[in-house]
């Protein structure tokens, strides 16, 4: 595959608390709308599409898109856990480098219910027993919180006690993250916390996972026209972003090696070295990353798998600055997971999103000066790990 695939347009709408937000349809129709006036494109223009989401029937992406148009084209739904989005974001930039198509369309959404995640289909085997009996095995605990909360807390208690971290370099990452978040107005959490109420947040993994260190459940949707550059060119779209790099990796059986593993510490570093493989760049030359904050030991631990910096230094990451503005890398500027909000379907294409408008200049008062190549980690347990490289 020679060709290169183009981000031509993006929307998203303002993430909301369950019970505050729109329907799914509506949500992701305004989505949609808003990302092929951005590429300045009709619908009819567009040859193919892909909807990501986890919860909702088995055609809620052609529910939300017949309220754009009917125009017979095929439309994918996708369902790979929290990285849904970037998997279809997967598919279309296969679809269009591979010349399928020239133009498809990724609408991420989620409408997701107040709480805990919980398991809906409870008369069958979970992809989740798997991860929980692994955790038994290596020695950690498996509480009534769920599994995403253990097996996140674990994966933080393996990377301290391996590296004897202090648990404080969870609460700064939150306190960064909620920094950010203040000036991004469609973030649903933009009040400044402090590390003291971080760490003394109500505990929900024993001993260091607290409340603050958790991304709320969250309702929303955010749209990605990808194109080709020839079809960027017939239409006029002179602000496309390159996706120059992409890589995905589910499991392997290192997986079940260590807690942080199971968190997708290894598939990270896979998928990664493939996407700086076919961008021909190295971590470094990074200038923003949206990375996968779902608690925020993982966005420790994805520091390293990512090769921000090296092996048991992401303290001194944190506690230097370097993952904040004025450091080495701007990480969420958007306020990640924690703090702009986790509507699962959509996490993946929200990244994208926020990546592009870093990429051209238009993110506001959270610009990342200057910025020319970005950095997107999207990562689902079950499991899956999207890489992406963008570039202008």
């Amino acid at each position: 595959m020679t060709r290169k695939a183009l981000v031509a347009g993006v929307g998203m709408v303002k993430f909301a608390k369950p019970g505050e937000n729109e329907n799914y349809d509506v949500m992701a129709e305004k989505a949609v709308r808003e990302a092929l006036q951005d590429a300045g494109i009709d619908y009819a223009e567009v040859q193919q599409a892909y909807a990501s989401y986890i919860y909702g029937d088995s055609t809620c992406g052609q529910k939300a898109l017949y309220r754009v148009g009917e125009t017979a084209i095929p439309i994918i739904n996708v369902n790979n856990n929290c990285s849904s989005g970037s998997t279809a974001l997967f598919l279309a930039r296969q679809a269009v480098m591979g010349g399928s198509v020239e133009c498809a369309l990724v609408v991420g959404f989620e409408q997701m219910r107040p709480g805990a995640l919980g398991t809906v289909w409870d008369d069958r085997p979970s992809p989740f027993d798997d991860f929980t009996g692994h955790l038994n095995r290596l020695g950690y605990a498996v509480t009534k919180a769920g599994p995403a909360p253990c097996v996140f807390g674990a994966g933080g208690m393996d990377y301290l006690e391996r590296y004897d971290a202090d648990p404080a370099i969870f609460g700064k990452v939150a306190v960064k993250t909620r920094n950010h978040a203040v000036k991004n107005p469609y973030a649903l959490f933009t009040k400044p916390m402090t590390l003291e109420e971080v760490m003394t947040s109500p505990v929900i993994y024993e001993p260091h996972l607290t409340r603050f260190m958790a991304c709320p459940p969250t309702c929303g949707a955010a749209a990605a026209i990808v194109c080709s550059e020839e079809f960027a060119a017939r239409h006029g779209i002179g602000h496309g972003v390159e996706m120059a790099g992409q890589g995905m990796a589910t499991d392997h059986s290192d997986s079940w090696d260590s807690a942080m593993n199971l968190v997708g510490a290894q598939m990270t570093r896979r998928a990664a070295a493939v996407a700086y493989e076919q961008a021909g760049i190295g971590a470094e030359d990074a200038d923003v990353v949206e990375l996968h904050d779902c608690f925020t030991p993982n966005e420790v631990i994805t520091y390293e798998g990512l090769g921000l910096c090296g092996e048991g230094e992401a303290s001194r990451f944190i506690n230097d600055g370097d993952n904040t503005y004025g450091g080495k890398v701007v990480v969420n500027p958007s306020g990640g997971l924690m703090s702009k909000g986790h509507p699962i379907g959509a996490t993946g294409v929200a990244q994208c999103v926020e990546l592009c408008w870093h990429l051209r200049g238009l993110a506001g008062a959270r610009q990342v000066e200057g910025a020319r190549v970005a950095l997107q980690h999207n990562l689902g347990l079950g499991g899956a790990a999207v890489v992406t490289v963008y570039r202008v």
